[in-house]
């Protein structure tokens, strides 16, 4: 198909008005503040979960309670067949669209390179990697056949550039998440589908600071802005990469870190 010439428009002061959204590992942290910035600026969201039954249920019921449309679906994302049915799940919940897909989903264990095993490896980046790659081609094929086609965004993490102790299968297939972005922004273009890669730094969570009180404190010392990530930070970058504001951006990785990365390091 030949890509749009001029991005869709809505009546609606909401930016995703009419859009159907799938956010994968949506059940809590950041998956759940993308998938409920979505649904607030308009988007019918497909809350996608692996065994986070409960948690994803929740936050489909938070976007119904605020008047929006959401539905639960499971997969494992690290079966291509899984990766397809929840793409053509989505799209038949949808009404036969989806506009856009959020690669969220991802692990991150903690495991030194010495001691790692291969299956400790795999276990990583069939996940992080694999499965964006097999979301976002089961995503475009239905993109394709929509008159504006769609977009994805996939979640990296400034790990992609900077590696920390013990995360080196994490970071590897963060970078190369973000490489996989800019190579789909290249091969989808032409199908009217954009792709982007978002980048967050350290983002809070229940029980963070009480875990780990010294790196909170070292990020905090360390960034422009004093302070950690929002899920909603994230949420809000994944918006607008999403809407019409964003047409002419492709093949971007948006780093959202409060400035830490802007910091020396010498």
């Amino acid at each position: 198909m030949t890509p749009p010439t001029t991005p869709p428009t809505t009546p609606s002061a909401q930016l995703l008005a009419g859009r159907v959204a799938l956010v994968t590992g949506a059940g809590g942290g950041i998956g759940r503040g993308i998938a409920l910035r979505f649904a607030e600026e308009g988007a019918a969201v497909a809350v996608h979960c692996r065994t986070s039954v409960a948690a994803a249920r929740d936050v489909a019921a938070r976007v119904r309670d605020r008047g929006g449309r959401a539905t639960v679906l499971r997969a494992d994302l690290t079966d291509e067949d899984d990766c397809r049915r929840l793409a053509e799940e989505a799209a038949d919940w949808g009404g036969g669209r989806l506009d856009a897909l959020v690669n969220n989903a991802g692990v991150q264990p903690l495991r030194e390179l010495p001691g790692m095993t291969a299956a400790e490896w795999r276990e990583v980046v069939d996940t992080n990697l694999t499965g964006v790659f097999a979301c976002t081609q089961a995503a475009a094929r239905i993109m394709r056949d929509q008159e504006d086609g769609g977009t994805v965004t996939h979640i990296a993490s400034i790990e992609a550039g900077a590696p920390a102790p013990a995360h080196a299968h994490y970071s590897a297939s963060k970078a190369a998440v973000v490489m996989h972005a800019r190579s789909a922004a290249l091969e989808y273009g032409p199908w009217g589908i954009r792709v982007n890669s978002v980048s967050p730094g350290l983002v809070d969570r229940e029980g963070l600071a009480e875990a780990w009180p010294e790196g909170v404190r070292r990020w905090r010392r360390a960034t422009p802005t004093g302070r950690l990530g929002r899920p909603e930070d994230v949420g809000d970058a994944c918006v607008f990469l999403a809407s019409r504001l964003a047409s002419w951006v492709s093949g971007h990785d948006l780093v959202v870190d409060g400035g830490v990365t802007a910091r020396p390091s010498w």
